[in-house]
């Protein structure tokens, strides 16, 4: 049984019907920034987005910003979940018409994830360790000094060794669906990567007229790099 807090600007009725046929211990209160200083303790945080996407947007941002220790899942219409993107920062997402099995079992993953990456989830790949729950990243014991977005590409990359990704895939994965950049953002976020990783530069391969690839180590007590095709 799980210890579950929704915050919802309707205080006044359910923002998921379904939680009150589950077991779990349930409280609701105002979704609002200054509702949090007091905030009870919980295992699953839920946010009430069903009625106004932007000020739900703003609060996971908040959320997130402020470093939310619990997994966060949001309360969605159907037509909302167009809306949603990576930078929300939220775990998992339900609408808001789930039925008790539905909502029980996305409680029970979530929770579960969550608890596998606090016991210190890390992936390696040829000399880099990416530690997820600490954000941080060493290459050969060495810590990498970077930004948010540098350390998600680079998590990103490191997540599908191999695999090749165009500019457009990384904008959609690493600065989400309503970024409005243009896709020379990614090229200058891999420049600057690859600078700290400096004489491991080559990790990040660049594939012609395509995009970016994590490079595997062939033989990782050589330190010998994959081949890399250069654009």
């Amino acid at each position: 049984m799980a210890q579950l807090l929704v915050l919802t600007s309707a205080v006044d009725s359910e923002a998921l019907p379904a939680l009150a046929l589950l077991s779990h211990r349930t409280r609701q209160i105002p979704a609002e920034p200054a509702s949090l200083v007091n905030a009870p303790a919980c295992d699953l945080l839920f946010v009430d987005a069903r009625r106004d996407l932007a000020s739900a947007k703003s609060l996971c941002k908040i959320l997130t910003t402020t470093g939310i220790s619990v997994p966060l899942v949001l309360i969605l219409t159907e037509g909302g979940l167009t809306a949603v993107s990576a930078d929300w920062g939220a775990t998992d997402v339900i609408l808001d018409t789930a039925g008790p099995a539905e909502v029980d079992a996305r409680i029970r993953l979530v929770i579960g994830r969550a608890a596998q990456e606090q016991t210190g989830a890390k992936i390696q790949a040829s000399g880099v360790v990416i530690d997820e729950a600490s954000y941080s990243a060493k290459v050969h014991g060495r810590p990498l000094d970077l930004t948010f977005k540098e350390f998600e590409l680079l998590r990103f990359l490191a997540s599908h060794p191999s695999r090749v990704f165009t500019r457009e895939q990384l904008l959609s994965e690493v600065w989400g669906y309503d970024y409005f950049g243009g896709t020379r953002t990614v090229d200058v976020h891999v420049r600057r990567l690859r600078a700290k990783l400096g004489d491991l530069e080559s990790l990040i391969g660049t594939v012609r007229n395509v995009g970016y690839r994590f490079n595997v180590y062939e033989d990782d007590d050589e330190h010998s790099p994959a081949a890399v095709i250069e654009s």
